[in-house]
Order: structure tokens, then C-alpha cells, then sequence
């Protein structure tokens, strides 16, 4: 019986451990029964399974109940021994210090954001998690699913089309759509552009678009089915800014990055598009798998904040973009 135990140690449902403990404790299969909310049947059943699992008696009848015997009396100093941790760990709240996590955090940043969140981010999470490495990876909507799916990331900053319910989805931006979601960005000492924008005096403009599919179409194609006059393609919103400053080219761009590049270069404005652009909203992204990770919830709050403060922060150099515009 050892022999064949031992090969099939495997096997033992260890719930067979639970109702042998309680048996033990109660003294008594009826009064097991009622505490495991089973049938007293149930229970015989259980223990004689056990029983030839172990290879000999570990109860035997003492008056109305039962006492154990000397093999169930070792068994049960094992059994609590493990058992115990066990129910400890499974019922435990998950403890979680931002401060003591040398957690590694895989998240993917949309094209463009890197300059914007990224230097803000860093150091917050620096400050709260000194301790905690990160590795950052580029995604895109094409591109977001199958990272987060993989385990390549563990979150992204990204906007998405359609996405499986096994990805969970937080809007960061307040503008997912409308005149606000896009702005025209442009150098203000070689391009004029009146305010409020037109779409004729937005379409006479020589562009820049950025197209992941390597051509000259862009979100404005997309959404409007009209082509404007597209002098410059390129696959990032990371060029952006150094193509237009200094020429008449104007490029149309997020609000939240349009801000921090108007911050950055005192000759830049915007103005909003004169239509609506659908599909613009930022979003945090993370898998329902990995969603009541403790580190994981620190780090989608501390995002969200980040993100939230630099919206706000993005709209003052654009409504003084505004009034530039209007004073001209």
C-alpha cells in the first residue's frame, strides 16, 4: 500500500483532509455533516475514501461517535499543521507597499505620449515606488490587443477601437470626440490661420500627417472621407513639432500632446479642427486577469492622476494659443 500510495500521492483530494479534520474535532459524522452542510452519508463516503487512500483505519465507533485512531491521530498533527497556512493565505487581504514593491511593470505608451506622460510619470512613481522597475514599450490601437493578451505589457495609454471583454477600459481624456479631441497645430510666424478655423482655410494648408500604414492618409481621411495636401508622412507624432517649427506645414494632433508641445516651443499655436474627429479618447487599458493586482491598481491610479493633471495643464497654453489668434 505505500508503494502504490506514493505513486498516486497526485491524486488525493485534499478536501478529503478538510472533512477528516472536522470529523475529528466533532467526534461525530452526524454532527460533521451539519457543520460541512453536507449528508451524513457524505461524510462516511469521504472518510472511507480516505482511509484506503492512506492504507488504514483512522476512525473507529466510540459510543454515539467516533475517536480517532492512532494513524488519524498523526494524521490530524499533519493535516492542521498544513491546512492551517493554507486557509490563512487563501482568506488574507493581499498586503501591497508602494514603497517596499521591487515589482517590474511592463506598460506600452501610444505613439506621441512618451515626451507627455512619460518625464511626469517617472518621477511620481519614483517618489511613491523608488524601488518598483519599468520598462516602457510603444503600442498602438492596431497592436494594443495582442500585447496586453500576451502579457507582453501589462497596461497600456493608448486609444482603441473595439477590444474583448477580457480587456478592461478606463477613459483618461475628457474630450473623446468633437472640435476639441484635435487641434491644428502650426508655427504662428509663418502660417495664419483665423479663429474660429474653417474647414476651407484648414484645407487650403499644407499638412503633416502621421500614417502607421506608411501612406498620406490620416485621421482626417479616415473620418471625412476628403484629402488635404499632404507634403510630409511619418510614422510618429514624435517628429512633429521639429517639422513644423520653422516652416508654413501644419499638422493636425491631440490636444493633450498639441499643449505640451506649445509649452515647450513659445512660436507654436493651435487651433481647434472645424469638424468632429471621432475615436480620440485616451484610454488606460489592462487585462481582467491581472485587475485585483495590487500593484497593478497602484499603478493605473497613479496614471490616471498623472494624466489628469497634464490635461488640465495642457489646456492654459492652448486657450493662450486662443487668444494669440484672436488679438491677429
Amino acid at each position: 500500500m505505500e508503494n502504490i500510495n506514493h505513486g498516486y500521492g497526485r491524486d488525493l483530494d485534499l478536501n478529503l483532509l478538510r472533512v477528516f479534520v472536522v470529523v475529528a474535532e466533532e467526534g461525530s459524522l452526524t454532527r460533521a455533516a451539519s457543520r460541512l452542510y453536507v449528508t451524513q452519508p457524505a461524510v462516511s463516503a469521504s472518510m472511507r475514501r480516505l482511509a484506503t487512500f492512506v492504507g488504514a483505519e483512522l476512525i473507529t465507533r466510540q459510543g454515539r461517535g467516533v475517536a480517532l485512531t492512532t494513524r488519524g491521530a498523526e494524521l490530524l498533527a499533519a493535516a492542521r499543521a498544513h491546512l492551517t497556512p493554507l486557509i490563512a493565505a487563501a482568506t488574507a487581504a493581499p498586503r501591497f507597499d508602494p514603497k517596499l514593491s521591487t515589482a517590474t511593470i511592463r506598460f506600452g505608451l501610444a505613439d506621441g505620449l512618451e515626451s507627455v506622460i512619460l518625464p511626469r510619470l517617472i518621477a511620481e512613481l519614483r517618489a511613491e515606488a523608488p524601488r518598483m522597475q519599468f520598462i516602457v514599450l510603444p503600442v498602438q490601437f492596431r497592436t494594443v490587443e495582442e500585447s496586453l493578451l500576451s502579457s507582453k505589457i501589462d497596461f497600456a495609454v493608448t486609444v482603441a477601437d473595439e477590444l474583448p471583454k477580457s480587456i478592461l477600459r478606463q477613459p483618461l481624456t475628457a474630450h473623446p470626440s468633437g472640435p476639441k479631441a484635435f487641434v491644428c497645430l502650426y508655427d504662428a510666424r509663418f502660417t495664419r490661420l483665423p479663429r474660429p478655423l474653417t474647414e476651407r482655410a484648414y484645407f487650403t494648408q499644407e499638412h503633416i500627417v502621421v500614417s502607421y500604414a506608411g501612406d498620406t492618409r490620416g485621421v482626417v481621411e479616415d473620418a471625412l472621407g476628403k484629402a488635404r495636401t499632404v507634403r510630409v508622412s511619418v510614422h510618429s507624432f514624435g517628429y512633429i513639432a521639429d517639422l513644423i517649427e520653422g516652416s508654413p506645414l501644419v499638422a493636425t494632433v491631440p490636444s493633450l500632446l498639441a499643449g505640451h508641445l506649445i509649452r515647450a516651443r513659445p512660436h507654436l499655436r493651435a487651433v481647434p479642427v472645424p469638424f468632429s474627429l471621432e475615436g480620440a479618447q485616451l484610454e488606460l487599458l489592462w487585462s481582467r486577469a491581472t485587475d485585483d493586482d495590487p500593484a497593478g491598481r497602484f499603478i493605473r491610479d497613479v496614471v490616471a492622476n498623472v494624466v489628469g493633471s497634464l490635461e488640465a495643464k495642457s489646456a492654459k497654453p492652448l486657450a493662450r494659443s486662443g487668444a494669440v489668434n484672436r488679438a491677429r
